[in-house]
């Protein structure tokens, strides 16, 4: 067996030390303090697994609500380069669109599941980002394309394609959402609370009903007011609510980004948002009919609404770190505490145990140049 020794592991404390049988994690163990443990040492470096986002749009030109056949071998060349990014899977995010674009889209997703191979970024079911969603809180998403929440709505966009699905962001607050959420459930499809005008008191009952997550906290929702906490208010209060984040530094202050992790460190998830553009350089792109001006990794329509990013979710962990000063809570929200949403392990030791060393990341560097590499 071979040995690594002082290494930090995200979310847990004091030294670890590795054990690696054929070039797996087969062991963790805790290092007594003072501990000369034989192995290759990391000096204090952090292991962790690869990231997951639960909120990307597209890249490399292509957006995933657009999908067509043809876009099979340019999306796979996609997957390959969130890999070499340091993504282990994604749930490639669907907004708004009209019906018949995304059941092709899910369609083409489908395939695509189907060739994974190692080397390629792993896809999970799809985020439908809408078409449930509270028109004075759309953004983005063009309003001629939204829909009421009804039993009958969903099953035109998602019957058939069930097993495909693994999120659904909605407004909890909108007639008919609830028997909408319950069906989602139902079926063992997440849901989120986005794109809503809920109050507090609203957002508490959508988690009671299973909602479990927000879908870009601060963002298209009610701020958190000191008299009026709104949905991340109740989210935090309760404790077991996702907080989606978009750490760019734009949808969100950093000083606000900073605090919530602080509130909440144990629900804040870090999510790209990344757009079309994603891995190309900045510019003039097209989104659907639409024009998207990206500059420094900000994308913005023609009229100035802020519409996503192209920067790199590992890119997010590196800034949140440099925020806060605490690189330890940073690494876990995009690769620890994304994994608890698919269920089962909940703590990095057994998040890792069985993983290849080479498809897990090594951290390094102070919180101001925090930088990672694949583990080997």
């Amino acid at each position: 067996m071979r040995w690594l020794s002082h290494v930090r592991l995200p979310g847990e404390p004091g030294l670890w030390r590795i054990g690696l049988a054929h070039e797996r994690i087969a062991t963790t163990q805790p290092m007594p303090p003072g501990s000369a443990a034989a192995g290759e040492n990391w000096h204090g470096d952090w292991l962790s697994p690869a990231g997951i986002d639960w909120q990307i749009n597209g890249g490399l030109g292509l957006a995933f609500p657009e999908l067509q056949p043809s876009d099979l071998p340019q999306l796979l060349e996609l997957l390959e380069l969130l890999w070499r990014d340091g993504v282990e899977a994604i749930s490639p995010t669907l907004v708004t669109c009209a019906l018949s674009p995304l059941r092709q889209a899910l369609e083409v997703l489908r395939q695509a599941r189907l060739q994974h191979r190692s080397g390629r970024c792993r896809l999970l079911g799809a985020h439908l980002e809408g078409p449930f969603l509270a028109h004075g809180k759309r953004g983005a998403h063009p309003a001629e394309h939204l829909a009421s929440p009804s039993l009958e709505a969903l099953n035109q966009r998602i019957g058939g394609f069930e097993a495909e699905i693994a999120l659904v962001t909605l407004a909890p607050e909108l007639p008919g959402a609830e028997a909408v959420i319950g069906a989602l459930r139902d079926r063992g499809i997440l849901v989120s609370l986005g794109h809503s005008e809920a109050t507090a008191e609203q957002a508490s009952r959508a988690f009671e009903r299973g909602v479990e997550m927000l879908t870009h906290s601060f963002n298209a929702m009610a701020g958190l007011h000191h008299r009026s906490p709104g949905p991340i208010g109740a989210a935090v209060r309760r404790g077991d609510i996702a907080l989606g984040l978009i750490a760019d530094g734009v949808h969100v202050d950093p000083t606000m980004a900073v605090l919530l992790q602080r509130l909440a460190p144990e629900q804040v998830v870090l999510v790209s948002d990344a757009l079309a553009p994603y891995g190309l350089a900045d510019g003039l792109h097209r989104w659907d009919d639409r024009t998207l001006i990206v500059e420094q990794g900000s994308c913005r329509l023609e009229d100035g609404t802020l519409a996503g990013v192209t920067l790199p979710l590992l890119e997010g962990v590196k800034r949140l770190a440099r925020w806060s000063g605490e690189p330890d809570r940073a690494i876990a929200a995009a690769t620890v505490l994304p994994r608890r949403l698919l269920g089962g392990a909940t703590r990095v030791q057994q998040q890792l145990q069985g993983l290849p060393i080479g498809e897990t990341l090594r951290w390094s560097g102070p919180s101001a140049d925090l930088r990672w590499i694949r583990a080997a």
